[in-house]
């Protein structure tokens, strides 16, 4: 049988040479841009980015008070470095507005989230991002109330934003309508539902595989109302997303009418401002969205022949894996006769 030449080279054990590395599962967050500094053994590691979430929209005439949709959230398995990660933490949208990007840079395959989730377009569609924002609710007088959809997930990042509802429930120039709500990484957002007079929750996010904790919810959608006559009643906001989406606002007499911002550091979508004719001021803005975040692992990764000389150098320096489970086994021993 020929022998293998790699055999020499890795101190006598024959075999293919695969690139190791000694990361010992070191788990680092950011949550602000700068360089994560890796361990001298580590040459893989595993990372999660999540783009800044969007701010939810604006509860004005003609309105647009989606939920805003969560930032993109994207797992990278298994990416060689070398001995320093640069990152970027994309900041969450204000009203109204998309949230930057999370990245890393300077890596094989340069790996880049896009940005944060939509909110609300100029005539009501949600708009296109990381999720996609809430429809906003459009409220325009006798028989001219329309629903609008939620705008459109990335694909392997997040989900669609829900559709608002909005309609006519009087003669008396008397509307209802609540946006949509925020995609989430975990779940689009829902549609809003006029029998109950209720805005679009938000979806869901999605658990870290790193850290496991929830992140990247979309805000709910902002509650509206209009009429030039009578009582106006009470549209309900929509509720949050889990994993840092905020909720939106109702459209109560008197109440505050400025969305709720999502939680810093988990890219969660804000929550849409509400509207109500009769008060005043009648509208408020939407809440920002949620800053991102960026978490690295630094992998064990063995190499598929073991050189002797280097193992044993690992071994002194402290970088060698450590086991993680013990064997229990019954040992016999029988002396000569």
């Amino acid at each position: 049988m020929p022998r293998n030449k790699s055999g020499s080279a890795n101190g006598g054990v024959i075999g293919k040479t695969n690139k190791i590395s000694f990361g010992k599962c070191t788990v680092t967050t950011k949550t602000s841009s700068g360089c994560v500094s890796l361990q001298p053994g580590t040459r893989v590691i595993q990372t999660l980015i999540v783009s800044g979430g969007a701010g939810g929209g604006t509860g004005s005439p003609g309105t647009q008070s989606g939920g805003g949709g969560a930032g993109g959230f994207k797992v990278f398995c298994s990416i060689p470095v070398q001995t320093s990660v640069p990152i970027t933490i994309g900041a969450g949208g204000s009203s109204s507005s998309n949230g930057s990007a999370s990245s890393i840079t300077g890596l094989c395959g340069t790996a880049n989230a896009t940005v944060g989730g939509g909110t609300s377009g100029n005539e009501g569609a949600g708009a296109t991002g990381g999720s996609g924002g809430g429809g906003g609710a459009k409220t325009g007088g006798p028989n001219s109330s329309t629903s609008a959809a939620g705008g459109c997930g990335t694909a392997g990042q997040g989900n669609d934003g829900g559709a608002s509802k909005a309609s006519q429930v009087a003669a008396s120039f008397l509307d209802r309508a609540g946006g949509g709500g925020g995609g989430g990484a975990g779940a689009a957002g829902g549609d809003a539902l006029c029998s109950v007079c209720a805005a679009g929750a938000g979806g869901n996010g999605s658990p870290s595989p790193i850290s496991s904790t929830t992140l990247a919810g979309g805000g709910g959608g902002g509650g509206v109302t209009c009429n030039n006559a009578g009582t106006v009643g009470t549209v309900c906001g929509g509720a949050a997303g889990s994993g840092g989406g905020a909720a939106g606002r109702p459209s109560t007499a008197g109440g505050t009418k400025t969305g709720i911002a999502g939680t810093a550091n988990t890219g969660g979508g804000g929550g849409g401002g509400a509207y109500r004719f009769s008060d005043s001021p009648r509208g408020g803005a939407g809440g920002a969205g949620g800053s991102g975040i960026v978490e690295v692992k630094e992998l064990n990764k063995a190499s598929g022949v073991w050189s002797m000389q280097s193992q044993f150098q690992a071994k002194q320096q402290g970088t060698w894996p450590e086991v993680g489970f013990s064997i229990s086994t019954d040992i016999m021993v029988v002396a000569g006769g």
